[in-house]
């Protein structure tokens, strides 16, 4: 007896369709799953045989092999547990299979027959859609996420292995609808509604106008940005405000960022899409590979994960060099491709890099209030140099964080709130968009033989642009990044041109804050 069914297994946040044949013949009794079957596949051996048993339909006593095809590919996840039994159920004759060869089933089972949420459903069913199946299985809970991938495909939220027995051998998947044998999946939860921790508001902020100006400027463009100040200034606040101003993700960068959570097991319990820019703040204990991706199996690391939105890097110089230095390639290319010996995967990883760090060691230096630095000039310079002259010059912005009156912290006051910033980002990025005639491209990301006529600037700014380069020694690096700035200030503007004002506004925050001499 044969049957067959579909799958899907994970390769980095891609989905690849896997054939589920399952063969029953006379000999002695096993059950063998072949096809590189790696950890959790493996042991869903058991987990199958008893969930049938609890279910009411023990295996036959005969030499079953299930084959996951194709046999070189490793599958990864509990997932293949459902799509196991169905097969098996069919070469029992329980189930007819027809209908079975024209589904893609995915779920992890209990012992007692339930079906449980998995990892990475959003890419199988973009997967589904791809090998031309309309109709795709699914855990309950994770109905919703796999609804994401759009109307062309019909999702089957199931809560038990009886459930879609019963609903295959009434040839549901061509005759009654779900309802009647299915519990509805929980609502569709507002699109609007901030998922994630709450973000600070920028009224809360007192004082630091350039630091929200800075704020505001690399949401505009999706700036990579460098706060630097004696502790206490408000740097960390700054930056946990920045997801506050960036507007909603678009549905494409939406459904990137969907997956990313769901092959990592972060996306909320019975959730869909997700709306809201990510923010990623790691320990600086991290390694090189939990920042950009790897590990066995392959995973998405912090710079995919923040994919979208922020990556936050508190204490800068604290994070390891290795950790540190991986980060320039994901900074330039805007994604991760990572490679083993028989493994590759490619994480997206277009992300707004916002770090804070100290001055110096002790953090006092610069401050002119309360203790003075301790730090000799040697400790000073070894502190600093922990960062990389390749890294400083990937970060647009550097603004230096200065302490705030303690009379005015006392009489606090509000200023200009998150929301009202945030209208401004949204019409600024609306014209980054027209000029990119339908992409996604902001101006953080303009490449460099573009930059003349995205940029335009007038011949007194690019006199302006020469002068700054010669003096303070700018790479040609840098002068990219310059111009880059200077765009997004005069989008803010409104301005179709880049005149001086806006490369003095870039140039200003171009200046190195770890630099004495630019202090």
């Amino acid at each position: 007896m044969f049957a067959q069914t579909w799958s899907a297994t994970v390769n980095g946040i891609e989905g690849v369709p896997v054939r589920v044949e399952v063969n029953l013949q006379m000999g002695l009794p096993t059950l063998s799953i072949v096809g590189l079957p790696q950890g959790a596949v493996r042991e869903g051996r058991d987990r199958v045989q008893a969930a049938l048993r609890n279910s009411g339909w023990p295996l036959r006593q005969a030499r079953i092999t299930v084959n996951l095809a194709p046999a070189d590919l490793k599958k990864q996840g509990s997932g293949f547990d459902l799509p196991m039994a169905l097969g098996l159920l069919g070469v029992m004759e329980v189930l007819p299979t027809g209908p079975l060869d024209r589904l893609m089933v995915l779920g992890e089972l209990g012992l007692d027959g339930g079906i449980r949420p998995v990892r990475g459903v959003l890419p199988v069913a973009l997967a589904c859609l791809e090998a031309g199946r309309t109709t795709l299985v699914v855990p309950r809970e994770n109905a919703l996420e796999a609804r994401a991938a759009g109307d062309s495909i019909t999702v089957v939220p199931a809560a038990s292995l009886g459930q879609v027995v019963r609903w295959i051998q009434a040839d549901a998947p061509e005759g009654p609808g779900l309802m009647e044998f299915f519990d509805p999946p929980p609502a569709t939860p507002d699109p609007g509604r901030p998922t994630g921790r709450r973000t600070p508001d920028l009224a809360g902020v007192v004082g630091q106008p350039l630091g929200r100006r800075a704020l505001e400027v690399a949401a505009a463009g999706g700036h990579n940005l460098l706060f630097s100040g004696p502790p206490g200034t408000g740097k960390t606040l700054l930056a946990r405000c920045l997801p506050g101003v960036l507007p909603p993700l678009t549905p494409g960068r939406s459904r990137e960022v969907t997956a990313i959570h769901s092959v990592c097991g972060l996306l909320p319990t019975r959730s869909g899409l997700l709306r809201s820019p990510p923010f990623r703040s790691p320990h600086h204990g991290i390694s090189s590979v939990g920042l950009v991706g790897g590990g066995n199996p392959l995973r998405p690391g912090e710079v995919s994960l923040a994919h979208g939105g922020v990556l936050f890097l508190d204490e800068l110089p604290e994070f390891g060099r290795s950790a540190l230095e991986s980060l320039r390639q994901p900074m330039e290319d805007g994604e991760v491709m990572v490679v083993r010996a028989r493994e590759r995967a490619r994480f997206p990883s277009r992300f707004a890099l916002v770090a804070a760090m100290n001055p110096c060691p002790c953090g006092r230096a610069g401050d002119g209030v309360g203790t003075p630095c301790t730090c000799d000039p040697a400790q000073v310079r070894r502190y600093r140099a922990r960062i990389s002259g390749p890294l400083l010059d990937r970060l647009d912005l550097h603004v230096q964080v200065d302490p705030v009156d303690a009379s005015r912290m006392i009489e606090g006051g509000r200023g200009e709130p998150s929301a009202t910033v945030r209208e401004r980002v949204i019409e600024a990025r609306a014209r980054q968009l027209d000029r990119a005639q339908g992409g996604e491209r902001l101006n953080a990301g303009l490449p460099a033989e573009s930059l003349p006529h995205s940029v335009l600037p007038t011949a007194s700014a690019l006199q302006l642009l020469r002068s700054a380069a010669t003096r303070f020694h700018i790479s040609p690096r840098g002068i990219h990044r310059v111009l880059r700035v200077a765009r997004t200030v005069a989008d803010l503007d409104d301005a179709p041109r880049v005149h001086d004002p806006h490369i003095a506004e870039a140039l200003q925050f171009r200046m190195d804050a770890t630099s004495p001499s630019h202090r």
